[in-house]
């Protein structure tokens, strides 16, 4: 019988030639480099089984550990209150000066009121005019019955006219502040008490998910590059980086989440989750969002021409005075701020523009000049400055920031140590970091960092041939005293 072989001309040839002399020939010689079903390579290659780190540590995670806290939560949200201010101060209205009588209608950081003012018959006042830098103590002689108007007696002028007060000033041109009392001899005491005021805050938790799959085949396979990753894999299967390349990725993503997300608001767009609708129901409230709405945004630190001097800088102390008044603080800021910072540091120092300075942080002339400032004290208050990641990586708010302009988040301003506040949940007062994540976690599930695996590869829990990693996380951040913090843009 005959044998017919197959003839293909496009196909590799069955077997491998014989060669008549002895010659390197691309037919007896398999290759690595040419195309997928071409080995006619006959040089080995010098090979480099290492992969390259060349962006070093690829994640951004670390700021919440390094200033905040954990703790579990079991509920859908996390409710706390915040003490109001001590003291009773002011912003007022007067249409007539030469009658005393002056209209209350915000407080001292310049909300509207919500409430009755706390200003009682008896109290001594001091109130300061904007326009003419006028001061004046005076007497609450009368209480309007329905809390809006206070009658004030000037102690040196017969009325604030005559003190020289402007009239007519209906634009909250008046600053007033209680500072005691005064009763005439044989008279009743105050019948009427002032309560503690305290302000009450909530977010809730969003439920972040990734996930990973490979088949039942390549979990087998082996590579020639030897993997390696921020999640402590090694070796040459290569699955094993993949899925830890999206376990870090998702680490990251749960720091960051707890950075940008903003809670919606009414104009929202449909479709979002937990139902889309107008209370709130759909995302969280982040640090940045949290300072935009209740601390302080700046952008004197991040101006085109270094500063000269400390006036940018001091008004930031000025509001910080306003506030808590929180002595240490950290500034975690993008590489233009920290370096202009730096620059701003420097320049106090008489041979800075000379191109040279010593004696800064215990340099001396037989030491390597060193600009990188990473703390310095300004009046009552210590700052510490850190390079973040985040801002400067290209792969992360970096590379959003290059393109925001005035709307780029360039560092924020943090204070350190913890916060007194009233905990609903347990009924008490407790002392925490400003800053701290609270995640989902009862007895019979842990939802901080969760993770499993589903398939055919290890422990089979089910007929498909893959492995399928899962990862889950709820939390939410909750920004306590943000009237404390500060966010650079610029």
């Amino acid at each position: 019988m005959a044998i017919t072989g197959v003839s293909d001309s496009s196909a590799a040839p069955l077997a491998i030639d014989a060669a008549p002399r002895k010659q390197t020939l691309s037919t007896n010689y398999l290759d690595f480099t040419s195309g997928a079903n071409d080995w006619a390579q006959q040089y080995l290659p010098d090979l480099m089984e290492k992969e390259a780190e060349i962006y070093g540590n690829r994640t951004i995670s670390g700021f919440l550990s390094q200033i905040g806290a954990e703790e579990a939560s079991q509920s859908d949200s996390v409710v706390w209150s915040e003490q109001g201010r001590l003291h009773l101060a002011y912003q007022a209205a007067c249409e007539d000066v030469s009658t005393n009588v002056f209209t209350i209608q915000k407080d001292s950081d310049g909300n509207a009121l919500t409430a009755a003012h706390g200003i009682r018959v008896g109290d001594t006042l001091i109130i300061s005019e904007d326009s003419t830098n006028k001061v004046i103590k005076g007497y609450v002689s009368e209480k309007a019955a329905d809390n809006t108007t206070v009658t004030v007696l000037p102690y040196t002028h017969a009325d604030f006219g005559a003190a020289g007060f402007a009239d007519g000033k209906g634009d909250f041109g008046y600053h007033i502040l209680v500072y005691g009392s005064e009763f005439a001899k044989g008279v009743d005491g105050r019948t009427e008490a002032n309560s503690p005021s305290f302000k009450s805050f909530t977010n809730k938790h969003i439920i972040l998910k990734d996930f990973y799959e490979v088949s039942g085949s390549d979990t087998s396979a082996i590579g020639w590059v030897e993997v390696s990753g921020e999640e402590g894999q090694s070796g040459y299967l290569w699955y094993l980086k993949a899925e830890g390349d999206t376990r870090a990725r998702f680490a990251d993503y749960l720091e960051m989440s707890m950075m940008e997300s903003e809670l919606e608001l009414a104009a929202a767009a449909d479709g979002l989750p937990n139902g889309g609708n107008a209370a709130g129901a759909s995302g969280t409230q982040g640090l940045f969002d949290a300072i935009a709405k209740r601390g302080h945004i700046t952008d004197g630190l991040d101006s085109a021409t270094p500063a000269t001097n400390f006036t940018e800088f001091d008004s930031i102390l000025a509001t910080f005075d306003k506030n808590g008044a929180i002595e240490e603080n950290m500034m975690f800021l993008d590489r233009a701020t920290a370096l202009k910072i730096d620059d701003m540091l420097g320049s106090i120092n008489s041979a800075y523009a000379a191109g040279s300075s010593f004696g800064v942080f215990s340099n001396s002339e037989d030491m390597a000049l060193n600009l990188g400032f990473s703390g310095f004290r300004r009046g009552s208050y210590d700052f510490y400055k850190s390079d973040w990641k985040y801002l400067n990586d290209q792969g992360t708010r970096g590379f959003i920031n290059a393109n925001a302009g005035t709307a780029g988040v360039r560092g924020v301003i943090v204070p350190a140590g913890v916060s007194t506040v009233y905990d609903e949940q347990l009924g008490k007062n407790l002392k925490r970091p400003f800053l701290h994540v609270r995640y989902r976690s009862s007895e019979t599930d842990d939802r901080k960092m969760k993770t499993w695996v589903t398939g055919s590869v290890g422990a089979t829990t089910s007929g498909k041939d893959v492995m399928e990693v899962h990862y889950l996380s709820e939390r939410c951040l909750v920004t306590q005293g943000a009237n404390n913090f500060m966010m650079i843009q610029g």
